[in-house]
């Protein structure tokens, strides 16, 4: 495996570099994956104002504002990590609000949310048009695997132990989910770009798997 230390600040110019060239004119869209010790969010936040700054246009949707409504997600208690791998996000909505219309002749409608998780209902959003040769980065964890398509997957990677560690004990149910997950979508060898983040301050580009 090789692996290539760089800087968070150079992470994300090399990072928007590449999203900044990828397919021109037309729209683009990105997964930021991980899990949320990774803080994809906070990745998917810091490339908006690099691509705006090469001329991409930019729409920033989180998969959080995808979940179903609770009484689907703790159908089978709260702390359940196979319903969380498997039930928690809205992939029909998701899919048919955000990913469909960016589709190739899609209409460019998106709905950039669809449910509040924390009042348990619809948010209301209005759709918004985006425009040919815009980027969509939709951060969130376990996004890989489920069939939805995208013309760039960034994978932000963890070692177990790592993850354990950063991730807070009260969500240490979600462990076994995030096992799942490597052995079952093995973002690792998925994703388009796969980042080392088990300390987010020094992360490293894992450049070849061996």
């Amino acid at each position: 495996m090789r692996v290539r230390p760089i800087s968070p600040e150079l992470l994300v110019e090399e990072l928007s570099e590449r999203l900044a060239s990828a397919s021109p004119g037309e729209w683009l869209r990105v997964a930021v994956d991980g899990p949320d010790a990774a803080a994809p969010g906070e990745m998917a936040d810091a490339l908006v104002a690099p691509l705006r700054a090469r001329g991409r246009d930019v729409l920033r949707v989180s998969a959080r504002d995808f979940l179903r409504p609770a009484s689907l997600r703790y159908e089978f208690g709260r702390h359940d990590p196979n319903a969380f791998y498997d039930d928690w996000l809205d992939s029909g909505g998701l899919l048919r609000e955000v990913l469909a219309p960016l589709d190739p002749g899609g209409t460019g409608k998106v709905l950039p949310s669809l449910w509040d998780p924390v009042r348990d209902r619809a948010t209301r959003a209005r759709y918004v048009d985006v425009p040919p040769g815009a980027v969509l980065l939709l951060d969130g964890a376990l996004l890989l695997g489920r069939w939805l398509p995208f013309e760039l997957t960034v994978h932000l990677s963890m070692s177990a132990a790592a993850l354990a560690r950063r991730t807070p004990q009260e969500d240490a149910w979600t462990l076994p989910a995030h096992e799942r997950y490597e052995h079952e979508a093995d973002p690792r060898h998925t994703a388009d770009v796969v980042v080392k983040m088990d300390d987010p301050r020094h992360p490293a580009l894992i450049e070849d798997l061996g």
